[in-house]
């Protein structure tokens, strides 16, 4: 199992907007035929303001589901949006332990 987790750490008093572009984001994975995954809000403490994750099966599931991403403008472009957002961004890709 690949798990890819996405960090969202907005502007100063950009979160709700962030958290509208990944909403916005995930409705694109949707359109492609991806899993749209779990968006996460912080509550409490010192992380990012909104968080994305998803789960694969493999990594060739992970590595066609990144692929699809790559062939959509519409997702380049949300993705272009969301960065204008952020002060900074973090993907992380993990591998459960069996």
């Amino acid at each position: 199992m690949i798990v890819e987790a996405t960090n969202y750490f907005a502007r100063d008093g950009q979160a709700g907007a962030v958290l509208q572009q990944r909403r916005k984001a995930t409705e694109i994975r949707r359109e492609l035929g991806l899993d749209p995954g779990r968006i996460l809000i912080r509550l409490e403490g010192n992380g990012p303001d909104v968080r994305w994750e998803c789960s694969f099966a493999s990594r060739e599931a992970y590595e066609a589901d990144m692929a699809a991403r790559g062939r959509s403008q519409a997702f380049a472009d949300a993705r272009k949006a969301m960065h204008i957002l952020l002060e900074r961004f973090e993907r992380h890709v993990y591998e459960g332990d069996s």
